[in-house]
């Protein structure tokens, strides 16, 4: 089936070890993103960042689930989608790599392209268009 793609990619002024702490921290999502509500379930000794755990986030009326899937602190963290946005084969990949005194950040995702999946995909075109915008110098 054929797949829809998203992507998005900035520099930071802070080093990757610090963009690392915002990126695999589900419970700091919704101090720093569009999510009204972030957090873990049952993360009980696991480190925040490891595979196999499971995440979730708020936005609006719909809690998106997600598993971690791989993990290698301060560089690249690989999520799935399990429940809350109406996705088939979810895949996003976080990439982070030292520039200058900051961090290249890459944040790619794809999945099935379904109706369902194509209103997401429009949907999350906005939001990252939105984020961009606001990120820009006045």
């Amino acid at each position: 089936m054929t797949q829809l793609r998203v992507e998005a990619e900035g520099v930071a002024s802070a080093a990757p070890e610090v963009v690392w702490e915002l990126v695999s921290n589900a419970d700091s999502y919704s101090e720093w993103g569009p999510w009204s509500a972030s957090g873990y379930e049952n993360l009980g000794a696991r480190a925040p960042d490891s595979a196999g755990v499971i995440r979730w986030m708020r936005y609006g009326r719909t809690t998106t689930v997600e598993k971690v899937l791989e993990s290698e602190r301060a560089r690249r963290l690989v999520y799935t989608v399990v429940k809350g946005i109406p996705v088939r084969n979810y895949r996003a990949e976080v990439t982070l790599s030292p520039e200058g005194e900051g961090t290249h950040i890459r944040w790619t995702a794809s999945w099935d392209r379904t109706l369902p999946g194509r209103i997401v995909h429009s949907r999350l075109r906005t939001i990252i268009a939105a984020a961009e915008r606001s990120a820009l110098p006045a």
